[in-house]
């Protein structure tokens, strides 16, 4: 465990800040934990940094070691209507460089039934063939790459490095079929306190016939019918296409989160 003595000002204890585990410190005062630092490495190869702590001095400590001992650019995420948060980080070098809109959106069927277009089938769980599913999370990966890029999408999807292919879990896909090919996806994560809408993806050769409206109402109707009022979603704020697609399902915004990157020579 490596400590570092610092003085909180005159009279006061001195703060120690240590590392208690591989990428996570502690800042101590009088034997009392009175902050706490985490850095974590997505496999898309960037560095997220958290800090939780309720004094300002404290954070900046933790800041501090953390920032010197991580590679840059280093990232971290919070609550846009967390200010006192966001003055923080800014304090210590980062920006706010992309917004992320949170939206709830309606499952009724109502509201979110749209028949996929002519030609056009929707298949889930059993129904799906895992190679194929595995072909179109591939091409899908490989056209966001080549495009947006990965540092837009939601953490849990994450980039493929090659190698074994990441495991797919069919129960969580609701997939558009054209010509016995895979052509779209939704991806929806159920074991949460609202279901959440992870990734909504179609080809670029089969953009703007209705696909995207037709998987997302299936899966929103398939939650209807388990007893579930709404869904969640996460979207990038400069992704137009997709934050109409859930506004026309009935969708409205709940707050927004904001990424904050740190890179050299900007502190």
């Amino acid at each position: 465990m490596n400590s570092s003595p610092h003085a909180a000002g005159l009279g006061a204890p001195a703060v120690t800040i240590s590392r208690v585990a591989d990428n996570q410190w502690h800042a101590i005062e009088n034997d009392l934990v009175v902050g706490r630092g985490h850095a974590s490495r997505r496999l898309d190869g960037r560095t997220f940094l958290s800090i939780d702590t309720w004094r300002g001095a404290v954070f900046d400590l933790l800041a501090d070691t953390m920032v010197a001992d991580q590679q840059e650019p280093q990232y971290t995420v919070t609550d846009e209507t967390d200010r006192d948060l966001l003055v923080s980080w800014e304090r210590v070098g980062f920006a706010t460089w992309r917004r992320e809109w949170e939206v709830v959106v309606p499952t009724e069927p109502q509201a979110a039934l749209s028949a996929p277009p002519p030609g056009v089938t929707i298949a889930t769980g059993d129904e799906l063939a895992e190679v194929a599913l595995h072909e179109l999370d591939q091409a899908i990966r490989a056209e966001v790459g080549a495009t947006a890029g990965w540092q837009t999408m939601p953490a849990e999807v994450l980039p493929w490095q090659g190698g074994t292919r990441p495991p797919l879990e069919p129960s969580k896909y609701t997939v558009a079929v054209r010509d016995g090919q895979y052509v779209g996806l939704v991806r929806l994560a159920t074991m949460t306190r609202r279901p959440r809408i992870g990734l909504v993806a179609v080809l670029a050769g089969q953009r703007r016939r209705g696909i995207a409206r037709a998987l997302l109402s299936q899966a929103l109707s398939g939650l209807h019918r388990a007893g579930i009022e709404t869904a969640s979603a996460e979207v990038d704020e400069t992704n137009l296409a997709a934050m109409a697609l859930f506004e026309g399902l009935g969708a409205r915004r709940t707050g927004a989160n904001l990424e904050l990157v740190r890179r050299q020579g900007k502190a």
